[in-house]
């Protein structure tokens, strides 16, 4: 007999043979295994999901294992959403052939390298038949990321605490508001599918264990079950599910995650009162003493921003003005006016250097010059005439580079008709 096979141990609506999904997750006693069991009828054999969701934002903490019974699959992918599943993103891909299922190599999570910590793959470690039915957990590897930035034995998270600061992408690889395993082929015992036994194939999952916390964005310690999901209870004057905005009469700066850095205590970046609302805390660099808070944005913005400063912390240069690179942000002369040419420019703005945008024919900084075979008549225009190319014909003189002056008896723009003609 096929142990890969089931026989006729699984009947949903008989209490003593059911295997019903809660089974994953309830408490074991030594010895007995329960398990959640899906069986294969037409039309899509083989394929099953097993989705979490929290209606939360998670950080993974620890590795994400799953434990089978009679066998691990020999191919299935792990997949993230982090919008409550309304987008799904690959996370991990496994397989006992990589390259045949997924045309990718396989790889191993302690080959990365600080740069590819959160690089999605795909390993062959958890995929194998022989001998499966001894190895039963599937893992995503939490804690060997973290290692390749704490070391092996996660003693140095100082580092770790440092790159999930500064990396790009990094912190949010290991947030998930819901996770999705989806199984494409079961445990086969080394053989192929004996199709004609399709409905007897089977997985067999015992245990998920995702370990995490919730994300409160470094503004909480706790996280409670309130209200039908799980809630942070949030400090420094912050609020939401995620603490995610200032309270509304604590908007006096724009919210700000807090932050494990600077190394060892962090920055709670905590929200300020609006009834102390100070110049400094609308970090205007001196160019404005008023802000406002813009409910829709959840940001504090400065208003009236003076010495032709523009933006929210009146750290741009109004148009028609540009940086003095010279000169620090809070500097009342920090911008420059471009003083474009009003004719010889497109319009009165300049780049950041001061050059401005020329109409054609025109050049220089402020586009107040010709090029070479343009004249500046109220703007560029090409020669009529010069001393190279376009010659005055028949004794004719050119007059300014704008016209030929042409001697009796001959007309034209070159002077190249006789007036006979």
């Amino acid at each position: 007999e096929n142990p890969y096979l089931c026989s006729d141990e699984c009947d949903a609506s008989n209490p003593d043979l059911a295997h019903p999904p809660k089974l994953m997750f309830d408490s074991e006693d030594e010895g007995l295994a329960t398990y959640w069991q899906i069986f294969f009828p037409p039309p899509e054999p083989l394929l099953a999901n097993i989705t979490l969701s929290w209606n939360k934002s998670i950080e993974l903490t620890d590795d994400i294992v799953i434990t089978f019974e009679y066998g691990r699959p020999t191919i299935m992918m792990l997949e993230k959403s982090l919008d409550n599943g309304r987008t799904w993103h690959p996370y991990q891909y496994y397989a006992d052939d990589c390259m045949e299922a997924f045309s990718m190599p396989a790889r191993r999570v302690r080959d990365l390298s600080a740069t590819s910590a959160n690089r999605v793959l795909c390993t062959e470690e958890y995929s194998r038949w022989a001998g499966s039915k001894k190895e039963k957990n599937v893992r995503f590897e939490v804690r060997d990321r973290f290692a390749i930035f704490a070391g092996p034995e996660l003693k140095n998270m100082d580092n770790l605490y440092t790159r999930l600061e500064s990396a790009k992408g990094l912190k949010d690889f290991f947030t998930v508001t819901d996770l999705r395993m989806r199984l494409l082929r079961p445990a086969l015992g080394g053989t192929y599918v004996q199709r004609e036994n399709l409905y007897k194939y089977f997985y067999a999952v015992s245990n998920i264990e995702v370990t995490g916390r919730c994300k409160c964005n470094l503004h909480a310690n706790l996280c409670t079950f309130r209200e039908g999901s799980l809630q942070c209870e949030c400090e420094h004057n912050t609020t939401g599910q995620d603490c995610g905005k200032c309270k509304k009469s604590f908007r006096s700066r724009s919210w700000r995650a807090g932050s494990y850095l600077p190394l060892p205590n962090g920055s709670p970046n905590a929200c300020n009162s609006l009834l102390f609302l100070v110049p400094a805390d609308c970090e205007c660099y001196g160019h404005s003493n008023r802000c406002s808070y813009i409910d829709f944005l959840n940001v504090v913005t400065c208003v009236s921003c003076k010495h032709n400063t523009r933006g929210q912390h009146c750290q741009h240069c109004r148009l028609g003005f540009y940086r003095n690179s010279s000169a620090e942000l809070d500097d009342e002369n920090v911008c420059i006016e471009c003083n474009c040419n009003q004719i010889g420019s497109v319009h009165d703005r300049c780049n950041e250097t001061g050059y401005c945008e020329c109409k054609e024919g025109a050049t220089g900084p402020k586009c107040d010059d010709c090029l070479p075979n343009y004249y500046w008549r109220q703007g560029c225009f090409p020669n009529v005439c010069d001393d190279e190319l376009l010659l005055c014909q028949n004794g004719g003189t050119c007059y300014q580079n704008q016209r030929c002056l042409c001697p009796a008896g001959f007309k034209g723009v070159l002077c190249q008709q006789s007036r006979c003609d």
